[in-house]
């Protein structure tokens, strides 16, 4: 099932304004946010748990849905109760919903064209199940979990391929055998699982990408400068009136609004290079003119229009930036936009007294490099050796790795990059994503306050829901004999039973060490 997810660990704290009179013993059960924004206006938030409750807040939301709002509780959404929800998207009034189970819901005014009646509508009919959803200002696309997509919404600047508006029967754009889709205000995009892109709807920008400015009711190929690329593509995003392709090299191209090289004096209407090398990962808005971008170094940057029509070169944000949203404040300086379906985090301070961040990753400090996918990671040996006594071995010769270059396979860089960060600063953040690298990393590396903190997390998301997620980990690394996961397992000895019998066959260590355990509470 695809997602849109672009954020895996946002603060609370970046959207403490709009929050702030939510009761605080809420917030520890959300795992994922949705900003529901558009040019004018906020339409509210949607929260959801880790036990699969979605929940709604604001006024307006809460009005879409026949909610009362509280401005001190959010309120569950029950036709969503015990589904997942992969991904959100919306409009200008309007959001959309995708399960995983592949059901598309939305919401909307009373009286607008969408006919929902104050309540969450179910788009999906038959026997059809989509997994992916993409919105505009007033259209949306849907991704057929056969690759076709369809349609829904006004069919401004021939959106829908159609001749007509469609707000309650599904148009099929005649595209097939697609793996992404993506909106902008008013044009889409799509990428099919052969490499190739196509585009229709408004183009008075050059957003389709297409060489003129002339708008299309038909998807039509979209072709580089050079007519080739050579690396497949790895993400298509859209803005207010541009298009991004992210490549799997990390090379971005762009056309349309506030998308132009060094020496151009228009906007292009082809795509070219955008000057940013090892892209990570992009975002846009359908509302918004302009793009961000992380690298593989954690460096966010800012290009296109602002909001008053003046070109924003291509340039690095500074500050403590940890995710999209956060730069979206810097540039706005405002309430900060989720781009996406946005996971939270939690953020666990260390005992360590005192932040010695300015030796880590300085390039005019460092006598070691840590290199992970030929990236490289900055440190001071004298400062790990203190840190860690890990650390403290591999550079006081009891190990043969007395090197200033250290290679490292076995963790991706983002963990690995977030543990060392850790050792100087005293924070970690872990999520559902990183948890189980980190409870390695931990047990490998001896590093008993980063193992706490993965108990704690466990112990806080371990539910009925999550329990086959977090078992195997639990088994793996014997985490049952913490009390505080050992008594939460315990409310589940049902689960665990069916558990054990459906696996007695096996013979492991970890198994049967498990085994022994629950043999033992079993009784109590």
């Amino acid at each position: 099932m695809k997602t849109s997810s672009i954020d895996t660990g946002v603060d609370f704290e970046l959207f403490q304004k709009d929050l702030q009179d939510i009761e605080l013993d809420f917030f520890p059960n959300i795992v994922s946010i949705f900003k529901i924004s558009s040019y004018i206006r906020k339409f509210g938030y949607l929260f959801m748990t880790n036990d699969d409750i979605t929940y709604a807040y604001d006024d307006v939301i809460c009005n879409w849905l026949s909610l009362q709002h509280d401005p001190k509780r959010p309120q569950q959404i029950d036709i969503l109760n015990g589904k997942k929800i992969i991904q959100v998207d919306s409009g200008e009034g309007f959001v959309v919903i995708l399960t995983d189970d592949g059901l598309v819901y939305l919401a909307s005014n009373k009286n607008s064209p969408w006919k929902t009646n104050n309540n969450l509508r179910l788009i999906s009919t038959g026997n059809d199940r989509f997994e992916m959803i993409a919105c505009g200002c007033i259209h949306f696309l849907l991704l057929r979990k056969d690759g076709t997509v369809f349609a829904l919404g006004d069919n401004c600047y021939g959106v829908l391929t159609g001749i007509s508006d469609s707000h309650i029967t599904l148009v099929n754009t005649g595209l097939n055998n697609i793996k992404i889709i993506a909106c902008g205000g008013f044009h889409n995009l799509a990428l099919t699982n052969t490499n190739e892109i196509y585009s229709w709807g408004w183009n008075e920008n050059g957003q389709l990408g297409l060489g003129d400015i002339n708008d299309r009711t038909t998807p039509s190929l979209v072709s580089f400068l050079d007519n080739s690329i050579d690396s497949p593509i790895k993400n298509i995003v859209a803005g207010e009136m541009h298009s991004l392709f992210l490549l799997e090299n990390g090379q971005i191209f762009g056309c349309g609004y506030g998308q132009r090289s060094i020496n151009q004096k228009r906007d292009t209407i082809v795509p070219i290079k955008i000057p940013i090398e090892n892209v990570k990962n992009v975002a846009c808005k359908n509302y918004l003119p302009f793009s961000l971008a992380l690298d593989q170094s954690s460096r966010y940057y800012v290009w296109g229009r602002g909001q008053n029509d003046e070109l924003l070169p291509m340039r690095k944000l500074y500050g403590q930036l940890d995710s999209f949203a956060a730069a979206s404040v810097s540039i706005l300086g405002e309430s900060p936009i989720t781009f996406g379906l946005t996971s939270t985090i939690d953020t666990y301070e260390s005992n360590y007294t005192i932040s010695i961040v300015g030796l880590f990753n300085n390039p005019d400090n460092y006598d070691v490099e840590f290199v992970i996918d030929n990236k490289p990671i900055l440190a001071c040996k004298c400062y790990l050796k203190i840190a860690s006594k890990y650390y403290s071995r591999m550079f006081s010769g009891v190990w043969q790795e007395n090197t200033n270059r250290v290679m490292i396979d076995a963790y991706s860089y983002d963990v690995y990059y977030s543990y060392l960060l850790m050792l100087h600063t005293g924070q970690i953040q872990i999520n559902q994503f990183n948890i189980a690298e980190f409870i390695d990393l931990a047990n490998c590396y001896g590093d008993e306050q980063l193992m706490k903190h993965c108990q704690i997390f466990i112990e806080k998301f371990l539910n009925k829901s999550t329990i086959s997620t977090y078992l195997s980990l639990i088994i793996d690394y014997e985490l049952y004999n913490y009390e505080m996961i050992s008594n939460k397992l315990l409310i589940f000895k049902n689960i665990l039973s069916k558990f054990v019998n459906d696996n007695l066959s096996m013979n492991s260590k970890n198994f049967m060490n498990f085994l022994e355990w629950f043999s033992k509470h079993q009784q109590e």
